[in-house]
């Protein structure tokens, strides 16, 4: 006599809504991180701030300094040449990225003139000058069935462009690097010395130990992450520590919120539409959408530590960017899934 077959017992409810929240992004450490950095910046600001013993700045400008350089291992000058070809794409996403995102705050500025609102909106200027990031717009292209090495190409020459312009822009519109405290040289050089020489050196290094950064890209990529989450923790505290927040209520974050949401459409949108003019195949198309939606958290923290030293409110010069950062990890996992499934719908007819 056979043992009576039990039918195996249905995956709990939990375990779908956990899969899905992890498809989505939600789940993502780094999300989950950067609300515990701020929060606990929120309950010990003094423990991260300039009174604290530990000497933050030297920890955070040696981070900054490694991340730029291991990312200076994983850059190829062959691999740059070759993504040359597609020039037209590259343009556009570039104009994209440091020319129609500045040019939208800019329209944005006579609605935020006065009080907290000027400085919400100083925030949200900086985050428009920002590079694309690299590895999220690589991931979200991949999944969607893109061209590759064309989003390697422009998320590379993004972040090299990111160095000089987001500061020029910065200097241009916000005033950084022309007060008493500091002056635009001694911006170019805190820029040599933690971004762009070791940079440089990476690259130099790169036949030798470009190899050693692949196989553990991974790793580098969580010690970026946790240097990042250093960062957004010091420069909450110093805020919340010098009472920048306590102007801003439950409203002005949700407004800011909407805000970071409709830029992130506005822009997905006209890149959508440009494309189609242009021509672009499928697999550029998706690149531009990618790659020229997305702003880096990496330079956008790096870069309000090296253009704001001085200021208290660096904590609120990342919000929108932390909140647009989450954003665009959560609507562009769902809209490469969505593109990935449509593909290989159409590639098995």
């Amino acid at each position: 006599m056979t043992a009576p077959t039990t039918s195996p017992a249905p995956p709990p409810t939990e375990n779908r809504l956990t899969a899905w929240l992890r498809r989505a992004g939600l789940l993502d450490w780094f999300l989950l991180g950067l609300a515990g950095a701020v929060g606990l910046a929120y309950v010990l600001p003094e423990a991260g701030s300039a009174a604290s013993p530990v000497p933050w700045k030297l920890v955070t400008k040696g981070g900054v300094a490694l991340i730029f350089f291991f990312y200076g291992l994983r850059l190829s000058l062959e691999k740059l040449r070759a993504g040359l070809r597609n020039w037209r794409l590259h343009v556009v996403v570039q104009l994209i990225t440091f020319v129609a995102f500045p040019l939208l705050a800019l329209a944005a500025r006579p609605f935020m003139d006065a009080g907290k609102a000027q400085l919400l909106w100083q925030s949200i200027f900086f985050l428009c000058t920002l590079p694309s990031t690299v590895s999220t717009s690589v991931v979200m292209v991949g999944i969607a069935g893109g061209n590759l090495p064309a989003a390697i190409f422009n998320a590379s020459i993004s972040s090299l462009l990111g160095i000089v312009l987001t500061p020029l822009w910065a200097s241009l519109v916000l005033g950084t690097g022309t007060g008493p405290e500091g002056h635009l040289w001694g911006l170019a050089l805190d820029l040599t010395w933690q971004v762009v020489l070791p940079v440089v050196a990476g690259v130099v290094l790169h036949g030798r130990f470009g190899g050693f950064a692949e196989r553990h890209r991974q790793a580098l990529r969580t010690f970026d992450q946790v240097i990042i989450l250093l960062i957004v923790y010091t420069s909450f505290s110093e805020s919340f520590a010098e009472g920048v927040f306590r102007s801003f209520g439950p409203a002005d974050i949700l407004a800011l919120g909407a805000g970071m949401v409709a830029l992130y459409f506005a822009v997905f949108g006209a890149v959508w539409g440009l494309s189609r003019v242009l021509g672009f195949s499928r697999e550029d198309r998706i690149v531009a959408l990618f790659c020229g939606s997305k702003k880096s958290l990496v330079h956008g923290s790096v870069m309000a530590r090296l253009l704001f030293p001085a200021s208290a409110a660096t904590g609120v010069l990342l919000l929108p960017l932390m909140l647009y950062h989450a954003l665009q990890i959560v609507l562009a996992s769902i809209m490469a899934q969505r593109m990935g499934q449509e593909h290989l719908a159409d590639s098995a007819r």
